[in-house]
């Protein structure tokens, strides 16, 4: 073979190999066979792939089957898992990743293949706290899991659904009573937990605050953005001074306040804005969070006025029959009068 052949072949190659789609390097060299957690076959939604000696599974299932509740943000590719007292985030595609405040490096990044989200199986694992295990003879990867995690306590006799959803198309599969455990598999939405029982019945609760005392910064921003959505629906709803509850057709700012928080979250407030002002917690102006309540002097009186923190230092109120209910900037005008701030969630 002449020089220049051998070139041209060498350069065709060059080619071929840079036309090479990323995720065909993908295919494992050394299949895995079967994946275990705690001698339980880990079901996937598509087939480990090998990746530079690095096994890649689809993320939830890895997630959840090690009791780690899971929250995904689509638009930025990055996800929050929380187990015990272990936080774990990370952005798809990026060789680092943030462990309880820590940042550590992947060997191979994560990614997203044919439609699967793909991480690294003995990364997430471990960062979990469990063990992995590679048997080379059956091509089996084992993972050790600590995933007993029932530290979630019924507050009140919760119906145990096989469907986020509390219609008749959701049917019960039983009373979950007030003080049994339950262990969180993951946070479906702002009103919906989908949890394990002891006697090993999988299914969905509610996650309103009342029936149990889990509670997530995840859980508790999408809860906020609920409550901000329905209130939302009562723009410019007229204010009158004492209107009466369980109606909807006119507010005043504690008469708002209570309806946005029985509807959306089954939280019963006191009728007055002073009593509302003794319910849940104090917190401080530099930790606010959409659904917080802020209480401010009023018609002489101490307290005489509640809106809701809407985020982005916005208010969401009714005081003016002009206005009606309407959002605000939380200003200096604010400020002067502000009293205390609560959490109610």
């Amino acid at each position: 073979m002449t020089m220049n052949k051998k070139i041209l072949l060498a350069l065709l190659a060059g080619t071929l190999l840079q036309a090479t789609p990323s995720y065909a390097k993908s295919v494992p060299l050394t299949p895995v066979t079967n994946v275990y957690v705690d001698d339980h076959p880990l079901q996937l939604a598509a087939p480990p792939l090998m990746l530079n000696g690095t096994t890649l599974v689809p993320m939830r299932q890895l997630f959840e089957a090690q009791g780690a509740v899971l929250s995904w943000n689509g638009p930025s590719k990055t996800v929050t898992a929380t187990k015990s007292s272990t936080t774990l985030t990370y952005r798809i595609g990026e060789v680092t990743a943030n462990l309880n405040g820590k940042m550590i490096s992947l060997s191979v990044p994560g990614k997203i293949v044919e439609g699967n989200t793909m991480i690294p199986l003995r990364f997430v694992s471990e960062a979990l706290g469990s063990t992995v295990k590679w048997d080379a003879l059956t091509r089996t990867i084992r993972i050790g899991s600590k995933k007993e995690d029932f530290s979630t306590t019924i507050l009140s006799g919760v119906n145990l659904r096989s469907k986020p959803d509390s219609s008749e198309a959701s049917p019960s599969l039983r009373l979950i009573p007030t003080g049994e455990k339950v262990q969180v598999i993951r946070e479906v939405n702002a009103l919906w937990l989908e949890v394990r029982t002891k006697d090993n019945l999988t299914g969905y609760i509610s996650a309103k605050p009342k029936y149990s005392d889990y509670s997530s910064p995840a859980l508790a921003e999408q809860q906020g953005d609920e409550l901000i959505a329905y209130g939302e629906k009562f723009l410019g709803t007229p204010y009158e001074f004492g209107a009466a509850t369980g109606q909807t057709s006119t507010f005043d700012c504690s008469s708002f306040v209570g309806e946005v928080f029985r509807h959306t979250l089954s939280i019963d407030l006191p009728r007055a804005s002073y009593d509302q002002a003794k319910e849940g917690r104090e917190v401080g102006l530099d930790e606010l969070r959409k659904g917080d309540l802020l209480f401010f002097s009023a018609r002489g009186l101490e307290i005489g006025h509640v809106a809701i923190y809407a985020g982005d230092n916005k208010l969401l109120h009714t005081f003016s029959k002009e206005r009606g209910v309407h959002f605000d900037t939380f200003d200096d005008k604010w400020k002067k009068r502000f009293v205390t701030a609560r959490r109610m969630f």
